[in-house]
Parts: C-alpha cells; sequence; structure tokens
C-alpha cells in the first residue's frame, strides 16, 4: 500500500509520454516533443499536470473535448469534423422532383403542340 503514490506516478508519467509522442505538434503548443518529455520526466508530477492542463485546455480551444478515440491525439486517426448531411438522393430531392415535374409538363405541352401540326 506504500508503493501505491510511487506506482500512480510512474503511470501517469508513462501516459503523458505516450500521449505528448503522438500528439499533433498543435496540441504541444509547437514545443519539440523531446523537451515536454524532458520536462515530465525530471519533473514527473509537476511535467504531467502541465502536460495535461496543455492538452485538455487545446481541446477545449478546438471544441473536440474528450469524447472517443478521434480527440486522443493520435495521428494515425484524423479529427472529428463536425456532422454535415451528405448528397441527397435525386428521388429524395424536392428541388430535383420540381425540375422533373416541370420537364415532364414542358415535354406534355410540346407533344400538343406538335400533334395539331402533324395531322393536317
Amino acid at each position: 500500500m506504500r508503493y501505491l503514490p510511487f506506482l500512480l506516478i510512474i503511470g501517469l508519467v508513462i501516459y503523458t509520454v505516450v500521449d505528448v509522442v503522438n500528439a499533433d505538434d498543435d496540441d504541444r503548443l509547437g514545443v519539440h516533443p523531446a523537451l515536454w518529455i524532458l520536462g515530465i520526466v525530471l519533473l514527473p508530477p509537476l511535467g504531467s499536470i502541465a502536460w495535461l492542463a496543455v492538452r485538455f485546455s487545446r481541446r477545449a480551444q478546438r471544441g473536440t473535448g474528450s469524447q472517443g478515440p478521434a480527440s486522443s491525439g493520435y495521428a494515425s486517426q484524423p479529427p472529428r469534423q463536425p456532422y454535415r448531411p451528405g448528397p441527397v438522393a435525386p428521388d429524395d430531392d424536392p428541388e430535383f422532383l420540381w425540375r422533373l415535374e416541370q420537364e415532364k409538363r414542358r415535354r406534355a405541352a410540346d407533344e400538343r403542340e406538335q400533334d395539331p401540326e402533324q395531322s393536317p
């Protein structure tokens, strides 16, 4: 039980070092990752807390929060974009259906105009 605080600090250091390595340059405030790791290792609780404070403040500024894997800082996953509905299928698009109906009416009117001309 007396080793628990040391194990927690070691776990925190390992977590923050891995997080620094996987973070984007923007998340690190442009500081080289080696400097962050050096600060975390030399000042374990303070360096780790400083990194976490910077990391969470950057997330809050971007508005991604800490939801899901996209905001975990791994470079292999792109940041989440806000939901934007994709294109509407033609048969569900009211404007397309309206234009289709107008075209249908125009063709019917053209056929009515041509029929009297063809049969004198």
